[in-house]
């Protein structure tokens, strides 16, 4: 089930952007806007009659689970404080303060304790250094989004051979469900995470090249702005090119429409911004290699649905929701962190470093996965 929801999501992401693409060439870019806009309103109605359904199919969804009950005849019993005697003098005391307590600190020290609550749970579990390393793996600006799509602009590629390779991505993505299902069949579900990780970390390897290949724009004075007096004055040199501007001319790389609308050239203006739009990279192998490496890395979906069911298989019914809620926290923290490095590292300079420290937290990341599979494999002898 997790593969094939996984593979509608791929197909979605290669007729998302024909579908767009098509109404945005043929109307005009206020058009797609548009038509985002109301299928997302369509598909939030779809998704909440959907979920509603659920609901109802599903009895156990709509009763309490414990620990609520208890919360609340607690509460109850606040207002019902017994004598003080030797054996209740200190709960009649704790209860005395959090009656005492306003009500914006009592909601928040609930808060404070909840979370507590759920990371320690999330800690707790078996598989905490799978989940954990699953969440390493979002520090990575090795992957189709806005931030490896404007460095590909600088580099001189069209957009509409970055349309080409996205579709290509999530073909290789869909793929990779596939060869999921299979290698769990023939090895089992630890052994494929082990597997998948494996091949993810030999086709990143291409993109730690495309870092210093020829092509490659990477200035690594960045990690080292103290070592000489030369490093000073190429950052004065450098601040100086980023205060002048370029007029933006047609080129390959900027997108294949019809029209020049404002929103485009602010988009462009961002893209190029501190080099000129006419410019193209000595050699292509640089840009050949990092799209290789990114489209073929695609095998991590493998990884992913391996985490994912062993979360679904390893954890106990009553604290699947606190864990998995805590763990797709640690996944939006550790995006966030990317992105704090992109704001770091903004120039296309400093992709090649930002390369370099993906790879690393993914590496990270999987070895915390080998380590859990070591103890899996360590633990399932012993009980054998």
């Amino acid at each position: 089930m997790n593969a094939t929801m996984r593979r509608i999501d791929q197909v979605t992401n290669i007729l998302a952007p024909l579908a767009v693409g098509q109404v945005m060439t043929l109307a005009s870019n206020v058009a797609g806007c548009g038509f985002i806009l109301g299928w997302n309103l369509v598909s939030l109605i779809v998704e909440f009659f959907f979920l509603s359904r659920v609901y109802h199919i599903v009895p156990a969804l709509s009763v309490k689970p414990p620990g609520v009950e208890v919360d609340q005849a607690c509460l109850q019993n606040v207002a019902q404080l017994q004598p003080l005697t030797e054996g209740n003098c200190n709960t009649s005391t704790h209860l005395k303060e959090i009656i005492d307590l306003p009500q914006c600190f009592t909601r928040s020290r609930w808060l404070v304790s909840t979370c507590k609550d759920s990371w320690r749970a999330y800690y707790r579990q078996p598989v905490f250094l799978a989940g954990l390393g699953l969440a390493f793996l979002y520090t990575t600006v090795l992957g189709f989004d806005c931030i490896t799509t404007g460095y590909a602009y600088t580099q001189g590629i069209s957009g509409s051979l970055l349309s080409v390779l996205m579709g290509v991505s999530a073909i290789t993505g869909l793929m990779g469900t596939v060869m999921f299902t299979r290698l769990r069949k023939i090895y089992g579900l630890v052994n494929t995470g082990i597997i998948s990780s494996c091949l993810h970390l030999g086709c990143l390897l291409l993109c730690v090249c495309s870092a210093f290949a020829p092509g490659s724009p990477i200035d690594l004075s960045l990690l080292m702005p103290f070592l000489t007096s030369n490093s000073s004055e190429f950052g004065e040199m450098a601040s100086q090119r980023q205060k002048h501007t370029y007029p933006l001319t047609a080129g390959s790389n900027q997108p294949l429409l019809p029209d020049r609308s404002s929103i485009h050239w602010t988009n462009n203006t961002v893209l190029f911004d501190n080099m000129p739009s006419s410019t193209a990279p000595e050699s292509y192998i640089s840009i050949i290699l990092l799209f290789l490496g990114v489209i073929t890395a695609r095998i991590l979906w493998s990884f992913d649905l391996t985490v994912t069911q062993l979360l679904q298989e390893n954890i106990c019914e009553s604290e699947r929701g606190v864990v998995n809620g805590v763990q797709s926290s640690m996944n939006y923290l550790m995006d966030l962190l990317h992105f704090i490095m992109v704001i770091s590292a903004p120039q296309p300079q400093h992709f090649g470093i930002l390369v370099i420290i993906s790879v690393l937290f993914i590496t990270i990341g999987h070895s915390m996965y080998f380590l859990y599979a070591h103890r899996a494999e360590k633990k399932r002898r012993l009980d054998t």
